[in-house]
């Protein structure tokens, strides 16, 4: 029979004792090795902007004993390059020398480690000037009103602007900037909602002064009004006299209760163009009503269709 053969205590002990002091002597060899570090540029001039993101990191060949580039590796720091002194290449494209950051570079990296080359050429840059510009809000809304009410007046965006600045290449391109839909359900009151304010697709390098603006509207109670309106008569030719069978209209109108009392005739102008009916041979005339308030939400006429004699 195989017997089972239990490892002892004082092997396993030795065992793991080797592999440390294999791993301390391994660790403690200097190597080349190479690390990816990610990089942010700095210095950039006041009235400048990066307009696309440039390399986000940077591959550097380094010597140093095996325990630092270990700790590099894992220790994720973040490389800054001086953007001061960059060189253009055309409109607004501009690059950097990787050697003359190499100082830099060095400086920053842990103490130990030997920066041997980098690998990289050149850094490319697209850079703008900086500019800014105010530009129009346009509210996205889904509002339904309660049964009988209605909005007084169009709803108001405070402030209904915006100051946006970044590179002038994109600033120029943004018309409008859209906001969040504000979406309200069977409303009958006043209301006032802070309202997101979103950013162009594409937009990172646009800085805005507000994330938020305020819609806000009057809400009321509408009702149906009637008034009675003398006819108007335009381009009629000279001795051409018409008998209408109307000389007055029914004006149905719709407006906020608060202001049903301030409406009367003088509110509507009701105008009947002969021209059209002889242009287009119809044997009546047809009423067109002009409003002279911004009051009255809407509005009909009865009838629209004036009969008329000509007397010769």
């Amino acid at each position: 029979m195989i017997k089972n053969k239990k490892i002892s205590k004082s092997f396993i002990g030795f065992l793991i004792a080797s592999i440390l002091i294999w791993l301390l002597i391994t660790l403690s060899k200097k190597y080349t090795a190479t690390l990816t570090l990610p990089v942010k540029y700095t210095n950039i001039p006041q009235d400048k902007l990066l307009q696309k993101e440039p390399i986000k990191n940077i591959d550097l060949i380094v010597k140093s004993s095996g325990f630092n580039i270990l700790k590099s590796r894992f220790g994720n720091r973040t490389i800054a390059i001086k953007a001061s002194n960059l060189k253009k290449k055309y409109s607004n494209k501009f690059y950097l020398l990787a050697k003359n950051q190499k100082n830099n570079i060095q400086k920053q990296l842990r103490s130990g480690i030997e920066l041997q080359e980098i690998d990289v050429d050149t850094i490319f840059l697209e850079i703008g000037t900086l500019t800014s510009k105010k530009v129009p809000l346009k509210p996205n809304l889904e509002i339904s009103y309660h049964i009988g009410y209605d909005i007084l007046e169009a709803a108001k965006i405070k402030p209904d602007s915006l100051l946006i600045s970044g590179p002038e290449a994109q600033i120029a391109a943004v018309k409008s900037i859209n906001l969040e839909l504000l979406k309200l359900e069977d409303v009958k009151a006043n209301f006032s909602e802070k309202v997101k304010i979103i950013l162009p697709k594409n937009a990172k390098n646009i800085r805005i002064a507000s994330k938020y603006t305020t819609i806000s509207g009057r809400v009321e109670k509408f009702t149906e009004g009637t008034i009675t309106v003398p006819i108007k008569i335009k381009n009629l030719p000279k001795g051409v006299e018409l008998t209408m069978l109307n000389k007055t209209v029914e004006v149905v109108f719709v407006v906020g209760l608060s202001n049903f009392n301030k409406i009367d005739k003088n509110f509507f102008e009701v105008i009947c163009d002969y021209t059209i009916s002889k242009e287009n041979n119809l044997g009546y005339l047809v009423p067109k009503i002009d409003v002279k308030s911004n009051l009255i939400k809407s509005y009909k006429i009865i009838p629209n269709k004036i009969d008329f004699l000509i007397q010769k």
